[in-house]
């Protein structure tokens, strides 16, 4: 394939998919870039914001957008040379989605006025001090090139072909390509929270900080799944409810046969036997979302799905216990029990 058609490729997949679930996962680091960039004053209630203000919140998020651009084309002329060998693990990833649920945690306290909050963020000033602005661009800039670190599921897809483009310039016309994909769904958000942001008081404020705060705990929630730091719960598949998804063919191998759909996987629970070679049959049938990026944890593992198709992965003799998957962004787990 060559540069022109990775780079429509990654930037296809950013514009008709990629910005919504990216949106989803790096919500929070696009708000802090905003809110970051503002002066601490605000308008007077009932006032309009300022086009000051506007033009503040645009270049923040342009800021913001080219910083993630730049870190992505560097990232993608990286896996293009160095292959998968600089791809972060699926527990490093989860500390990162940790990281990023503390932060939107963060800039929710700091919409609140809570003080702490606001001291880390450098917002609390003496009154009448000047204001700072050069801090707000460092800090868009900063949180625009940390979004390589917080990847969504179709990143992971545009990663995976930068992989396997083996060259610098193809890796990085996939992945600026992506980039510039998803810019015009993030740059409607931008917006939209800033607008958001200069309007809202009293309990309106309090409500978008609920959200924010219900989409820390979301975030949290994905990184530990990622990281496979949740406690085992119930809700093991009996072994009649798995039979038609687990079979032996004639050399004795096991298959365990898990459809990944948009929305999650079938079965989510499944369980095998242990103690027999076994083989995960993964299948696709024109599936676009987050699933196709699937992860094992506690084997350290990635392996992005064809829209169609078969993908095998080899588990070799799996002893008693749960073996957990996930989608690579944290949001749609599975376990397979093997007795």
């Amino acid at each position: 394939m060559d540069v022109t058609a990775l780079f429509l490729t990654g930037a296809g997949t950013g514009l008709l998919a990629g910005g919504t679930t990216c949106a989803a996962v790096q919500l929070g680091l696009l708000t802090g870039a905003v809110t970051g960039a503002r002066p601490t004053g605000s308008p007077p209630p009932g006032c309009a914001a300022s086009p000051t203000r506007a033009g503040t919140d645009a270049r923040a998020i342009a800021t913001f957008l080219s910083a993630k651009l730049v870190a992505h084309t560097l990232l993608g002329a990286s896996l293009g040379v160095a292959g998968g060998a600089v791809q972060p693990s699926p527990r490093v990833r989860g500390v990162l989605l940790a990281a990023a649920a503390l932060s939107l945690a963060l800039f929710a306290l700091d919409l609140l006025g809570f003080r702490p909050a606001r001291r880390l963020l450098r917002r609390d000033r003496p009154r009448g001090a000047p204001e700072a602005t050069h801090g707000g661009w460092r800090r868009a800039a900063g949180l625009g090139a940390a979004t390589v670190v917080v990847p969504c599921g179709l990143t992971l897809s545009a990663e995976l072909l930068a992989v396997t483009s083996r060259s610098a310039v193809g890796g990085a016309a996939v992945m600026g390509g992506f980039v510039l994909g998803t810019a015009p769904l993030f740059g409607a958000v931008g917006v939209t929270v800033g607008r958001v942001l200069a309007v809202v008081r009293g309990r309106a404020a309090v409500l978008l900080a609920a959200g924010l705060l219900a989409a820390a705990g979301w975030t949290l929630l994905s990184g530990l799944r990622l990281g496979g730091w949740l406690p085992e719960r119930g809700g093991t598949a009996t072994a009649a409810g798995s039979a038609r998804f687990v079979r032996t063919d004639t050399s004795g191998t096991q298959l365990v046969t898990v459809w990944a759909l948009d929305q999650g996987y079938r079965p989510s629970r499944v369980t095998a036997r242990a103690g027999v070679h076994t083989v995960l049959v993964l299948r696709t049938d024109g599936t676009r979302g987050h699933t196709r990026a699937f992860t094992i944890p506690q084997r350290g593992e990635d392996v992005i799905l064809p829209e169609h198709g078969e993908t095998r992965i080899d588990l070799g003799v799996p002893g008693a216990g749960r073996m957990r998957f996930v989608c690579a962004s944290g949001h749609y787990p599975g376990a397979i029990t093997f007795r």
